[in-house]
């Protein structure tokens, strides 16, 4: 029984840290804005919160606000995630 409850413990522990974890921010350039369209194009160093390898891609914004501290060629720091099964940044530095 003691088992049962320090594993179940342990699952609870790791769970809520999860939940409550920084967010990862990654470094990257702007390479192209389309507010019209809600898009931004980073060339990004490696998405380590979403296992991806540094590359170029489209994400959608969260917040079109942002938009205005984007312009090509600005280095930025960002925090990419899955929303509605779309590629988000949902936050800017």
């Amino acid at each position: 029984m003691n088992l049962i409850k320090s594993t179940l413990l342990g699952f609870a522990i790791t769970t809520a840290t999860g939940a409550f974890a920084e967010p990862v921010f990654t470094k990257g350039v702007v390479k192209k804005v389309a507010p019209d369209a809600g898009k931004v194009t980073i060339i990004h160093e490696e998405l380590v919160n979403l296992d991806m390898p540094a590359m170029t891609m489209v994400f959608r914004v969260a917040d079109e606000a942002m938009f205005e501290q984007l312009e090509p060629g600005d280095d930025i720091e960002f925090v990419a995630d899955r929303v509605n099964g779309k590629l988000t940044v949902t936050d800017l530095k």
